[in-house]
Protein backbone atom coordinates (compact mmCIF):
# COMPACT_ATOMS: atom_id res chain seq x y z
CA UNK A 1 0.00 0.00 0.00
CA UNK A 2 1.08 3.54 -1.08
CA UNK A 3 1.95 5.53 2.10
CA UNK A 4 1.98 9.06 1.26
CA UNK A 5 4.32 11.43 3.28
CA UNK A 6 3.31 15.11 3.17
CA UNK A 7 6.31 17.22 3.65
CA UNK A 8 7.58 20.84 3.47
CA UNK A 9 11.15 21.20 1.24
CA UNK A 10 12.96 24.67 1.42
CA UNK A 11 13.68 25.47 -2.14
CA UNK A 12 14.80 28.51 -3.69
CA UNK A 13 12.50 30.95 -2.72
CA UNK A 14 9.49 28.74 -1.26
CA UNK A 15 9.14 26.01 1.38
CA UNK A 16 7.60 23.77 -1.39
CA UNK A 17 4.46 21.51 0.23
CA UNK A 18 4.61 18.02 -1.46
CA UNK A 19 3.71 14.95 -1.11
CA UNK A 20 6.20 11.87 -1.72
CA UNK A 21 4.56 8.51 -2.47
CA UNK A 22 6.73 5.01 -2.73
CA UNK A 23 9.78 3.67 -1.21
CA UNK A 24 12.43 5.91 -1.10
CA UNK A 25 14.82 3.88 -3.32
CA UNK A 26 12.44 3.91 -6.28
CA UNK A 27 12.95 5.71 -9.50
CA UNK A 28 12.27 8.97 -9.41
CA UNK A 29 9.07 11.11 -10.60
CA UNK A 30 7.85 14.69 -10.00
CA UNK A 31 4.06 15.91 -11.41
CA UNK A 32 3.17 19.02 -11.87
CA UNK A 33 -0.03 20.18 -11.53
CA UNK A 34 -1.50 22.98 -13.60
CA UNK A 35 -4.12 25.94 -13.29
CA UNK A 36 -6.74 25.84 -11.92
CA UNK A 37 -5.40 22.79 -10.32
CA UNK A 38 -3.05 21.19 -7.56
CA UNK A 39 -2.04 17.72 -6.50
CA UNK A 40 -5.40 15.95 -6.33
CA UNK A 41 -5.26 15.74 -10.19
CA UNK A 42 -2.47 13.15 -10.11
CA UNK A 43 -4.44 10.97 -7.30
CA UNK A 44 -5.13 7.73 -9.59
CA UNK A 45 -1.88 8.11 -11.76
CA UNK A 46 0.11 7.93 -8.71
CA UNK A 47 -0.54 3.77 -7.37
CA UNK A 48 0.51 2.91 -11.10
CA UNK A 49 3.40 4.50 -10.86
CA UNK A 50 4.14 3.15 -7.01
CA UNK A 51 3.07 -0.07 -8.21
CA UNK A 52 5.80 -0.02 -11.05
CA UNK A 53 8.38 1.04 -8.51
CA UNK A 54 8.42 4.63 -8.84
CA UNK A 55 9.36 6.85 -6.07
CA UNK A 56 6.75 9.80 -6.78
CA UNK A 57 6.54 13.62 -5.88
CA UNK A 58 3.60 15.46 -6.29
CA UNK A 59 4.40 19.27 -5.63
CA UNK A 60 1.89 22.69 -4.68
CA UNK A 61 3.53 25.10 -6.91
CA UNK A 62 4.02 28.77 -6.19
CA UNK A 63 0.51 30.10 -4.68
CA UNK A 64 -1.02 27.02 -4.36
CA UNK A 65 -2.25 24.76 -1.18
CA UNK A 66 0.29 24.90 1.77
CA UNK A 67 3.21 26.24 -0.20
CA UNK A 68 4.67 29.63 0.86
CA UNK A 69 7.34 32.56 -0.39
CA UNK A 70 10.15 33.10 2.12
CA UNK A 71 10.18 36.45 1.71
CA UNK A 72 7.70 38.91 1.91
CA UNK A 73 9.55 41.18 -0.57
CA UNK A 74 10.00 38.39 -3.25
CA UNK A 75 7.67 39.42 -6.35
CA UNK A 76 4.66 37.06 -6.49
CA UNK A 77 5.58 35.89 -10.17
CA UNK A 78 4.32 33.42 -12.51
CA UNK A 79 5.87 33.73 -15.52
CA UNK A 80 7.33 30.57 -16.91
CA UNK A 81 10.69 30.48 -16.22
CA UNK A 82 9.97 31.43 -11.85
CA UNK A 83 8.09 27.99 -12.15
CA UNK A 84 11.13 26.49 -13.73
CA UNK A 85 13.34 27.70 -11.44
CA UNK A 86 10.87 26.21 -8.23
CA UNK A 87 10.98 22.87 -10.20
CA UNK A 88 14.91 23.37 -10.57
CA UNK A 89 15.25 24.31 -6.49
CA UNK A 90 13.06 21.61 -5.69
CA UNK A 91 14.90 18.67 -7.61
CA UNK A 92 18.38 19.86 -5.97
CA UNK A 93 16.80 20.13 -2.43
CA UNK A 94 15.59 16.19 -2.89
CA UNK A 95 19.48 15.55 -3.78
CA UNK A 96 18.38 12.11 -5.74
CA UNK A 97 18.88 11.05 -9.34
CA UNK A 98 17.72 13.26 -12.05
CA UNK A 99 14.05 12.65 -12.34
CA UNK A 100 11.36 12.19 -14.70
CA UNK A 101 9.40 14.86 -14.91
CA UNK A 102 5.74 15.12 -16.16
CA UNK A 103 2.90 18.40 -15.99
CA UNK A 104 0.15 19.54 -17.82
CA UNK A 105 -0.88 23.19 -18.13
CA UNK A 106 1.70 25.48 -16.00
CA UNK A 107 3.51 21.85 -14.88
CA UNK A 108 3.84 21.21 -18.46
CA UNK A 109 5.24 24.76 -18.97
CA UNK A 110 7.76 24.54 -16.11
CA UNK A 111 8.75 20.97 -17.12
CA UNK A 112 9.52 21.85 -20.74
CA UNK A 113 11.28 25.37 -19.56
CA UNK A 114 13.73 23.63 -17.12
CA UNK A 115 13.96 20.80 -19.90
CA UNK A 116 15.31 23.32 -22.82
CA UNK A 117 17.22 25.39 -19.85
CA UNK A 118 18.67 22.28 -17.38
CA UNK A 119 18.45 18.91 -19.24
CA UNK A 120 21.23 17.57 -17.54
CA UNK A 121 19.27 17.76 -14.40
CA UNK A 122 16.31 15.83 -15.83
CA UNK A 123 16.05 12.61 -16.90
CA UNK A 124 13.09 12.48 -19.43
CA UNK A 125 9.32 14.51 -20.01
CA UNK A 126 6.02 13.48 -20.08
CA UNK A 127 3.94 16.91 -21.86
CA UNK A 128 0.09 17.52 -22.54
CA UNK A 129 0.10 18.59 -25.74
CA UNK A 130 3.73 19.12 -26.67
CA UNK A 131 6.52 21.64 -26.43
CA UNK A 132 5.14 23.91 -23.85
CA UNK A 133 7.16 26.91 -24.14
CA UNK A 134 5.34 30.73 -24.27
CA UNK A 135 6.60 33.06 -27.09
CA UNK A 136 6.11 36.20 -25.24
CA UNK A 137 7.35 38.58 -28.48
CA UNK A 138 4.51 36.15 -30.37
CA UNK A 139 1.27 36.54 -27.98
CA UNK A 140 0.99 40.12 -29.27
CA UNK A 141 -0.28 38.62 -32.34
CA UNK A 142 -3.89 38.08 -32.10
CA UNK A 143 -5.57 35.00 -32.65
CA UNK A 144 -8.73 33.76 -34.65
CA UNK A 145 -11.73 34.71 -33.15
CA UNK A 146 -13.03 31.18 -32.24
CA UNK A 147 -9.48 31.08 -30.87
CA UNK A 148 -9.62 34.14 -28.87
CA UNK A 149 -13.31 33.52 -27.33
CA UNK A 150 -11.89 30.66 -25.63
CA UNK A 151 -9.10 32.69 -23.87
CA UNK A 152 -11.75 35.52 -21.90
CA UNK A 153 -10.40 34.26 -18.47
CA UNK A 154 -6.93 35.18 -19.55
CA UNK A 155 -7.44 38.72 -20.78
CA UNK A 156 -10.40 39.29 -17.79
CA UNK A 157 -7.22 39.40 -15.40
CA UNK A 158 -5.13 41.69 -18.04
CA UNK A 159 -7.51 44.46 -15.82
CA UNK A 160 -8.08 44.85 -12.01
CA UNK A 161 -11.76 44.01 -12.44
CA UNK A 162 -10.63 40.50 -13.41
CA UNK A 163 -8.04 40.71 -10.30
CA UNK A 164 -11.06 41.18 -7.80
CA UNK A 165 -13.45 38.90 -9.84
CA UNK A 166 -10.57 36.23 -9.39
CA UNK A 167 -10.07 36.87 -5.61
CA UNK A 168 -14.00 37.11 -5.00
CA UNK A 169 -15.06 34.28 -6.70
CA UNK A 170 -12.21 31.65 -6.49
CA UNK A 171 -13.80 28.78 -6.72
CA UNK A 172 -16.44 29.84 -8.88
CA UNK A 173 -13.91 30.80 -10.93
CA UNK A 174 -11.83 27.72 -11.09
CA UNK A 175 -15.00 25.31 -11.33
CA UNK A 176 -15.87 27.62 -14.56
CA UNK A 177 -13.11 26.65 -15.98
CA UNK A 178 -13.08 23.02 -15.32
CA UNK A 179 -16.15 22.64 -16.98
CA UNK A 180 -14.80 24.77 -20.07
CA UNK A 181 -11.33 23.14 -20.44
CA UNK A 182 -13.05 19.55 -19.55
CA UNK A 183 -16.49 19.42 -21.87
CA UNK A 184 -17.09 15.48 -21.13
CA UNK A 185 -15.56 15.10 -17.72
CA UNK A 186 -18.28 14.85 -15.44
CA UNK A 187 -16.61 15.47 -12.13
CA UNK A 188 -18.10 15.47 -9.16
CA UNK A 189 -18.72 17.85 -6.20
CA UNK A 190 -16.30 16.19 -4.12
CA UNK A 191 -14.09 16.38 -6.34
CA UNK A 192 -13.58 19.95 -7.11
CA UNK A 193 -13.99 20.95 -3.75
CA UNK A 194 -11.08 18.54 -2.43
CA UNK A 195 -9.07 20.64 -4.90
CA UNK A 196 -10.55 23.83 -4.18
CA UNK A 197 -9.01 24.57 -1.34
CA UNK A 198 -5.67 25.40 -2.76
CA UNK A 199 -6.86 28.49 -4.27
CA UNK A 200 -7.09 29.95 -0.94
CA UNK A 201 -3.10 30.49 -0.61
CA UNK A 202 -2.64 33.73 0.44
CA UNK A 203 -0.73 34.15 -2.86
CA UNK A 204 -2.84 32.70 -5.28
CA UNK A 205 -4.42 35.52 -6.66
CA UNK A 206 -1.38 37.78 -7.58
CA UNK A 207 0.68 34.11 -8.85
CA UNK A 208 -1.90 34.11 -11.27
CA UNK A 209 -2.56 37.39 -12.30
CA UNK A 210 0.96 38.05 -12.97
CA UNK A 211 1.36 35.02 -15.06
CA UNK A 212 -1.61 35.86 -17.51
CA UNK A 213 -0.88 39.62 -17.53
CA UNK A 214 3.13 38.88 -18.22
CA UNK A 215 2.83 36.10 -21.36
CA UNK A 216 1.65 39.02 -23.12
CA UNK A 217 4.45 41.64 -22.28
CA UNK A 218 2.03 43.87 -19.95
CA UNK A 219 3.64 42.93 -16.71
CA UNK A 220 7.68 43.03 -16.04
CA UNK A 221 8.85 39.76 -15.08
CA UNK A 222 11.37 39.10 -12.08
CA UNK A 223 14.64 40.27 -12.43
CA UNK A 224 16.04 37.73 -10.73
CA UNK A 225 14.49 35.35 -14.24
CA UNK A 226 15.77 37.52 -16.81
CA UNK A 227 18.50 35.80 -18.08
CA UNK A 228 16.36 32.84 -18.25
CA UNK A 229 13.89 34.58 -19.83
CA UNK A 230 16.37 36.12 -22.61
CA UNK A 231 17.60 32.51 -23.12
CA UNK A 232 13.95 30.75 -23.91
CA UNK A 233 13.31 33.78 -25.98
CA UNK A 234 14.91 31.70 -28.58
CA UNK A 235 12.90 28.87 -28.00
CA UNK A 236 15.48 26.52 -27.66
CA UNK A 237 15.06 22.35 -28.11
CA UNK A 238 14.12 20.03 -25.62
CA UNK A 239 16.86 17.51 -26.57
CA UNK A 240 16.20 14.76 -23.38
CA UNK A 241 14.06 12.01 -23.82
CA UNK A 242 10.02 12.63 -24.59
CA UNK A 243 6.63 11.42 -24.32
CA UNK A 244 3.78 13.70 -25.26
CA UNK A 245 0.05 13.34 -24.73
CA UNK A 246 -2.51 14.73 -27.13
CA UNK A 247 -6.06 14.73 -25.12
CA UNK A 248 -8.15 15.19 -28.24
CA UNK A 249 -11.23 17.26 -26.39
CA UNK A 250 -9.03 20.25 -25.17
CA UNK A 251 -10.53 23.26 -26.27
CA UNK A 252 -7.45 25.21 -25.98
CA UNK A 253 -5.36 23.24 -27.66
CA UNK A 254 -5.44 21.65 -31.51
CA UNK A 255 -5.84 17.88 -31.27
CA UNK A 256 -4.20 15.44 -33.20
CA UNK A 257 -1.04 17.60 -34.66
CA UNK A 258 1.61 15.31 -36.41
CA UNK A 259 4.25 13.80 -35.14
CA UNK A 260 6.66 16.08 -37.33
CA UNK A 261 5.64 19.64 -35.92
CA UNK A 262 6.26 17.84 -32.22
CA UNK A 263 9.54 16.50 -33.11
CA UNK A 264 10.31 20.43 -34.36
CA UNK A 265 11.04 21.11 -30.95
CA UNK A 266 11.45 17.65 -29.14
CA UNK A 267 14.24 16.26 -30.68
CA UNK A 268 13.92 13.05 -28.80
CA UNK A 269 10.85 12.43 -28.78
CA UNK A 270 9.64 8.80 -27.69
CA UNK A 271 6.04 8.82 -28.16
CA UNK A 272 3.07 10.66 -29.13
CA UNK A 273 -0.20 8.89 -27.04
CA UNK A 274 -3.70 10.28 -27.80
CA UNK A 275 -6.17 10.89 -24.85
CA UNK A 276 -9.85 11.42 -25.78
CA UNK A 277 -10.42 13.86 -22.93
CA UNK A 278 -9.92 17.54 -22.25
CA UNK A 279 -7.43 19.27 -20.13
CA UNK A 280 -6.74 17.83 -17.02
CA UNK A 281 -5.24 14.59 -18.55
CA UNK A 282 -4.15 12.77 -15.58
CA UNK A 283 -7.78 13.33 -13.46
CA UNK A 284 -9.55 12.63 -16.76
CA UNK A 285 -7.52 9.97 -18.05
CA UNK A 286 -4.78 8.63 -15.58
CA UNK A 287 -4.46 5.43 -16.99
CA UNK A 288 -3.16 6.91 -19.80
CA UNK A 289 -1.12 9.18 -17.92
CA UNK A 290 0.74 6.82 -16.12
CA UNK A 291 1.47 4.49 -19.49
CA UNK A 292 3.24 7.50 -20.72
CA UNK A 293 5.48 8.06 -17.84
CA UNK A 294 6.25 4.41 -18.05
CA UNK A 295 6.88 4.30 -21.26
CA UNK A 296 9.31 7.36 -20.74
CA UNK A 297 10.71 5.40 -18.00
CA UNK A 298 11.89 2.24 -19.77
CA UNK A 299 12.91 4.23 -23.09
CA UNK A 300 15.14 6.68 -21.30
Amino acid sequence: MDAVQALTIRAGVLDVAIERHGHPGGWPVVLLHGFPYDPRCYDKVVPLLVAAGATVVVPYLRGYGPTRFLERATPRSGQQTALASDLRALITALEGAPPIVAGFDWGGRAACVASALWPGQLRALVTVSGYNVQSIAAASSPAPPEVERKLWYQYYLHGERGRAGLDTYRREFARQLWHEFSPHWDFSDAEFAASAASFDNPDFVDVVVHSYRHRYGLAAGDPAYQHLEDQIAAQPPITIPTVVVDPQADPLVPPGLPRAVHEWRLSALLDVRRADVGHNVPQEAPEIFAEAVLHAHTHS
